[in-house]
C-alpha cells in the first residue's frame, strides 16, 4: 500500500479494486486509465487486463499491516461502487476499515445510486469518510444521495472541476476539495468557478481544500489562491453513533 501519497488530500492509497469505466464528462481525461495503461505496458501483473475492473483480495489485509495511524484514500484506481464489484466484496472492504479504527479511510464516488441504495446495509464508523464528485452542474444531483448516508464526515470532490456549480445544499457536507484537470487534454478550470465554491464554503462554514489549479503543467501552475494555500481538512462531528458492531447487509443471492 503506498505510503506518502502524492494526493494532496490524503496519506497513502489502498487498491483493493482496480479499474474502472466511463460514467460522466469528469471521466473523459481519467487520470487513473492512463496510469492503468502505462502499468499494463510495464508489465504488472494487477493490470494485465488494463483498466478493466479487478478485484485484489490479497490486498484486502493491508492497512491492518499499517501501524501508524494514516489517512487513506480507498480506490484512487477504482470505485468501490462500480456496478461490477459485488455487494459481498464491498462488504469485505468495509470490515477490514472496521477492523483499522486507528486509520480514516476516504472513500470517493460518481456512482451515487448505487452508493445510496447499499448504505443502509453498510456499517458507518467515524474513520469512514464518503464522498462524492460533482465536476459540473449536472453531478450536483450525486449529493441528495450523499445525504442519505450516515457517514460522520459527508464530503465533495469538485475535481476535475470543469464547469460552473450553482448554489450547492452544503447543510449536510462536511468537506469540499476543488481541483482542476491536469494532463493531457485537460480542459480549463475558471477562477470565477473556484471563487464561487469558496464563496458558499465560507458561508456555510465548510473547510475548503484547493487542489490545484491543473493544466498540462500542473506543477508550474501550483495551488496557491488569494496568494495562500487553502488546505483545511474536516473535524469529525460524529453526527451519528459509532458502529463498530454493525456487519454489513447482505442481499439475497449477493
Amino acid at each position: 500500500m503506498p505510503a506518502n501519497s502524492k494526493i494532496e488530500w490524503t496519506q497513502a492509497t489502498w487498491n483493493p479494486v482496480t479499474g474502472c469505466s466511463k460514467i460522466s464528462s469528469g471521466c473523459l481525461n481519467c487520470y487513473a486509465e492512463r496510469m492503468a495503461r502505462r502499468l499494463q505496458a510495464m508489465g504488472s501483473p494487477r493490470y494485465r487486463n488494463g483498466f478493466q475492473v479487478a478485484l485484489h483480495e490479497d490486498v484486502l489485509d493491508y492497512p491492518s499491516k499499517l501501524r501508524r495511524p494514516t489517512m487513506i484514500f480507498v480506490n484512487s484506481m477504482s470505485d468501490l461502487f462500480h456496478e461490477e464489484v459485488p455487494y459481498s466484496f464491498v462488504c469485505r472492504v468495509f470490515d477490514t476499515m472496521i477492523r483499522c479504527p486507528q486509520h480514516v479511510f476516504q472513500l470517493l464516488t460518481k456512482r451515487s445510486s448505487r452508493l445510496a441504495e447499499m448504505a443502509p446495509d453498510l456499517p458507518w464508523p467515524d474513520n469512514i469518510w464518503m464522498g462524492v464528485t460533482v465536476e459540473n452542474a449536472a453531478a450536483v444531483a450525486r449529493i441528495a444521495d450523499l445525504e442519505k448516508v450516515e457517514a460522520a464526515v459527508r464530503f465533495l470532490s469538485c475535481e476535475p472541476l470543469i464547469g460552473p456549480l450553482g448554489t450547492l445544499p452544503l447543510e449536510m457536507i462536511d468537506w469540499v476539495i476543488v481541483g482542476g484537470e491536469s494532463g493531457p487534454g485537460a480542459r480549463p478550470m475558471q477562477a470565477e468557478w473556484v471563487e464561487d465554491i469558496l464563496s458558499q464554503c465560507n458561508l456555510a462554514g465548510v473547510p475548503f481544500f484547493f487542489k490545484q489549479w491543473g493544466g498540462i503543467r500542473k506543477k508550474q501552475a501550483g495551488r496557491e489562491l488569494h496568494g495562500r494555500v487553502y488546505d483545511e481538512m474536516p473535524v469529525s462531528k460524529a453526527s451519528f453513533p459509532l458502529q463498530q458492531e454493525k456487519t454489513c447487509i447482505l442481499p439475497n443471492g449477493n
